[in-house]
Formats: C-alpha cells, structure tokens, sequence
C-alpha cells in the first residue's frame, strides 16, 4: 500500500463522512473522518496496519483509548512488539491510566487513528513521560490539519501522518 492507495482506501470505505459534526475538540466540521468504522473489517486494518508497521520505531506501541485499540494491537501482533493502552481517564479498579507493561526508560511509538488539535496524543504523551518513557514518534492515518502537527514537534514528538485530509478533500471533490 501507498499514500495513493490509502486515500483511495478511506475515500471508497466511507472513510469520510459530511454533514454537521462537533469533534472531541468541541469544534464544529462539515466532515467528520470515520476510521474506526472502517478499520472493523479486517481487510481493512490489515491493509493500514501492514503500510503502518514499518514506520514503528519503537519498543512499544502506544495508542489512546479507542481509536486507536484495534490499531496498536494489530501492529503488535504485525511487529511482535509490545502495546500500551492509554486512557483518558479513569476512577476506579487500579485507577491506573495504563494498561500494558510500561518501564522507565523504555522507547514508545504512539499510534492514532485521526490527529486533529493534537491535545489527546498530548495527554497520552504526558501520561507516558510522567512514567519515563520516551517518546519521539507519534505516526497517525489521517491529519485533520488543525494544528496537530504543530503541537506535537513543539512538544519533541515527531508528527507521522500516512495521508493529510487536504489531499482527501481534494480527490473526494475530483
């Protein structure tokens, strides 16, 4: 697969979706890129993850809860490497905004599926440096192209995006 193939991918699954949607953000968007809909066919997150995979640098693998769950864990099995599952929050059990093995020191790729302020993969980020992990590399489907590619290299993470929503628009509308 190819940056070619993957817009084509998400533009024929129905990766893309228009209307009136409010983000995770809270912003307002006359589109809304549906990758989790599209990744529950396994043909589909096979494809992404094969193309992904390669570019994983680390020694782990992490990803925000849910988005990016099916995503890292296919890429663990893809690469025999380690996830880690960040969540946003959580109040009861352990209490533990981890799951997965995390030790000081250790290297983590942070995996999503659509990038669009870039604040969720901050937060994730920061859970993962408060336990001193180091992250460099957070490699992404799709950038909304709102800012988060900015935020993250501001923040020492090197933005990976496979395809920008520009180029989707723009081929959709062709």
């Amino acid at each position: 697969m190819n940056e070619n193939e993957l817009r084509n991918l998400i533009l024929s699954e129905g990766g893309i979706k228009f209307g009136d949607f409010v983000l995770t953000s809270g912003k307002r968007s006359s589109y809304y890129i549906d990758m989790k809909e599209l990744l529950s066919l396994p043909r589909n997150l096979k494809m992404v993850v094969d193309y992904l995979s390669p570019l994983i640098r680390s020694e782990a693998i992490g990803g925000v809860e849910l988005g990016a769950v099916p995503i890292i864990v296919a890429a663990s099995l893809n690469t025999g490497k380690p996830y880690i599952i960040i969540r946003k929050k959580r109040e009861h059990g352990t209490k533990s905004l981890l799951v997965g093995r995390v030790m000081e020191g250790m290297t983590v790729d942070i995996i999503e599926d659509v990038v669009t302020t870039g604040n969720s993969v901050m937060h994730a980020v920061d859970v993962l440096r408060s336990k001193g992990v180091e992250v460099k590399r957070c490699i992404y489907i799709v950038d909304r192209e709102e800012g988060g590619s900015d935020l993250l290299r501001e923040n020492g993470v090197q933005p990976v995006p496979l395809v920008g929503v520009s180029s989707l628009l723009k081929q959709n509308s062709g």
